[in-house]
């Protein structure tokens, strides 16, 4: 059988950093109010003119160096963002343009923070059914476009940024300890729409529009599902949490991280924590976590990591990866 390797990982974050300090000479917060309740320190915010294909691209670039794989060789690229450069063409051919990867076919996944799981699920099912040998995955998000600045419970939880990983089909024995996505879990709950939306598209207001969120309802279903989609992918490989290596979660809010922790028995010095810097990069977040622990030494060959997320929709999904 094939198994679906992660053989490269890259990032890129936009240079300009916005601490919670800044954010406080225009918005009605401060440092202490943001850290107690999300532990983000800080964030990236792209610069005008600096599109998601920019972001997408230069991680994707850092990624296939790390793979020692040559844009022309990828055979895929699935873009997960909310934030694409237009409403079409997908932010996906932007990036193929600019590798020179003419051999690629290439289209968004939108799931918002759960889109780099769903991409990730959707990629795999190419590799292991043999219609594409070497796939780039990249989660990538421009959503400063889409914050209310003035909105205190929104602008300070997000950032931008790019995170890719790169994939490669790779014979393997069908045990639980191939090295490779061993098992993936995806779902939603559409009766939470407005729980988490942006109130503008190109069908309703013609507008971008801006993101809402009801906070405290996010909260709630996030620890539930992000821990009944880990619990799933567990099982369905044959694991317990105590086999887990590494938790990478989606990168919202410390709370929620420790949370899920706690309840799924994982100790916090196994957890990749990223939102203190990054604060919440969406379908980035989780790519970004991988490239930071793999660039730092964190993750050893053979280890088992539990990536998990939720988004708006409500979507989740989690995905279990042998490194």
């Amino acid at each position: 059988m094939l198994r679906s390797r992660l053989i490269g990982t890259g990032a890129c974050l936009p240079k300009r950093v916005v601490s919670n300090d800044e954010l406080a000479l225009t918005v009605d917060t401060s440092d202490a109010w943001i850290v107690e309740r999300t532990g983000i320190r800080q964030r990236h915010i792209a610069a005008a003119g600096e599109l998601t294909s920019d972001l997408a691209a230069a991680a994707a670039r850092a990624a296939l160096a790390s793979a020692g794989v040559a844009a022309e060789a990828l055979d895929l690229i699935v873009v997960a963002t909310s934030t694409p450069d237009h409403t079409f063409p997908a932010c996906a051919t932007a990036v193929q343009r600019k590798l020179g990867a003419v051999r690629a076919a290439a289209f968004d996944v939108q799931a918002v923070c759960s889109g780099f799981i769903y991409a990730l699920a959707v990629t795999d099912g190419f590799l292991v059914t043999g219609r594409a040998k070497t796939a780039l995955v990249i989660g990538a998000e421009t959503f400063s476009r889409l914050l209310d600045w003035q909105d205190r419970s929104t602008c300070v939880l997000f950032g931008d940024g790019a995170g890719a990983v790169v994939l490669r089909a790779e014979s393997a024995t069908g045990t639980p300890f191939d090295r490779g996505i061993l098992a993936t879990h995806l779902g939603s709950d559409g009766r939470h729409y407005d729980d988490l939306h942006v109130d503008g598209g190109p069908s309703s207001t013609g507008t971008t529009g801006h993101l809402r969120m009801n906070g405290r309802e996010v909260f709630r279903h996030a620890v539930q599902t992000l821990c009944a989609a880990s619990l799933r992918v567990l099982e369905e490989a044959g694991f317990g949490a105590d086999d887990v290596d590494w938790l990478v979660p989606h990168q919202a809010n410390r709370r929620i991280l420790d949370a899920v922790a706690k309840r799924l028995g994982i100790p916090g010095e196994r957890v990749v924590m990223t939102v203190d810097r990054h604060a919440n990069t969406s379908a980035a977040s989780i790519p970004l976590a991988l490239a930071d622990a793999a660039a730092a030494g964190r993750f050893q060959p053979g280890q088992l990591l539990l990536l998990n997320a939720m988004g708006g929709g409500f979507t989740w999904g989690a995905a279990l990866v042998r490194w």
